[in-house]
């Protein structure tokens, strides 16, 4: 067994082992552990005992799905196609627009499998750096237009951003829209966390032609282990998309049945989780002032997660993972989402019960203690 392999392996026997530990809590997976609305979870019972399931579902979604999704994005002109997950979608469009040769830009920090989904298909990646007080830890679309020539291919913006939870303005959005129309380029805005920012502005409303829209219902609706999201985008290129997806036989029929229902029960139910995981930031934030040498760099956040700066405090993010997995919390170190910023800092997820983030709380003052003793390598993905 080769060495790839090997560490393929293992990092499958790291998540089997962390799904199947009894109790654990979610704190690293930007994942949303509230309970289902109760028409949600009947939707989804009432497809397992039709046993429609038998058969395939649509190859673009149900038509009530799309429907809904445009609707609730409020993009009237565009199609939907729903995906086996936001990163299925992610993959589908970096391997049919990507070519050797073309530019993929995107920023640093940024979500990491697109860049490896671009270099497959022989994209030159380059990552525009934006963490540090220096830059506001934010993309300054000044900076982007500096970067970008005609053989820029693709621009990949994660916003709200995955990890820092900052989200941009609707004058940098339209000007980001330019600097893509500028060169052709498509402008993948992957918005999976807007619906826990304070304010988020939708590039297709601005670039339309070329903007691809990406949505997941992993976050809001905390259906990550059902494995469900969508692309919108002009209904040209979403045929263009159709003509050889990853999957032509139709999504999760039971996971699209659950997020019909999910999207029209949303006014009723997302609000209480929205409130929640703020009132969860908030705690993060209290427990956080009490360590010295621990900074909260973006507050509030603008996603359903915090990074939480420990390198002043003479503390390895994987030390601190190691010592929080211990007490049965999992949390994520930075160099997960970036190799130049990652030793700085780690990411706590708060779309949890509360209990769960208090558990964090009262445990982090011990658990820095011991990350300090902790030197040597610790195998985290």
């Amino acid at each position: 067994m080769g060495a790839a392999l090997r560490k393929n392996e293992i990092r499958n026997r790291h998540f089997d082992q962390l799904v199947n530990t009894k109790d654990l809590r979610w704190l690293g997976q930007n994942t949303n552990h509230h309970p289902a609305h109760p028409a949600v979870r009947q939707a989804m019972i009432d497809c397992l005992d039709s046993e429609d399931w038998h058969a395939y579902a649509p190859p673009l979604g149900f038509e009530e799905l799309r429907r809904l999704i445009i609707e609730d994005l409020d993009l009237p002109d565009m199609a939907a196609m729903v995906t086996d997950g936001a990163v299925s979608g992610l993959y589908h469009v970096c391997r049919t627009y990507c070519r050797p040769g073309d530019r993929f830009v995107t920023t640093d920090p940024t979500w990491s499998w697109p860049m490896a989904f671009a270099r497959e298909a022989g994209a030159e990646v380059t990552q525009i750096p934006i963490y540090g007080d220096e830059h506001d830890y934010r993309l300054d679309p000044e900076r982007l237009a500096a970067e970008v020539d005609d053989k820029v291919r693709m621009i990949y913006f994660v916003d709200p951003n995955n990890p820092l939870g900052t989200s941009a303005t609707e004058a940098e959005i339209s000007r980001i829209a330019d600097i893509a129309r500028s060169v052709g380029a498509y402008l993948i805005h992957d918005c999976t966390y807007r619906d826990f920012a304070y304010d988020h502005t939708l590039a297709a409303r601005f670039y339309p032609e070329r903007t691809i829209t990406v949505w997941s219902f992993s976050k809001w609706l905390g259906f990550a282990g059902l494995r469900i999201g969508s692309l919108v985008a002009d209904p040209e290129i979403i045929q263009e998309l159709s003509a050889a997806p990853p999957n032509n036989l139709g999504s999760n029929m039971m996971a699209q049945r659950g997020a019909i229902a999910g999207l029209k029960v949303k006014r009723e139910w997302f609000p209480g989780v929205l409130e929640e995981q703020r009132r969860n930031q908030e705690l993060v934030k209290i427990a956080c002032e009490k360590i010295p040498g621990f900074r909260l760099p973006v507050y509030p956040s603008n996603g359903n997660f915090l990074v939480i700066e420990v390198n002043e405090a003479g503390i390895r993010p994987e030390a601190l993972c190691a010592a929080m997995a211990e007490r049965g919390i999992m949390i994520r170190q930075g160099s997960y989402h970036t190799k130049t910023f990652g030793d700085r800092f780690i990411k706590v997820s708060v779309s949890v019960p509360t209990e769960w983030v208090e558990e964090f709380c009262a445990a982090l003052p011990d658990a820095v203690e011991e990350a300090r003793g902790i030197n040597e390598d610790v195998a985290l993905f």
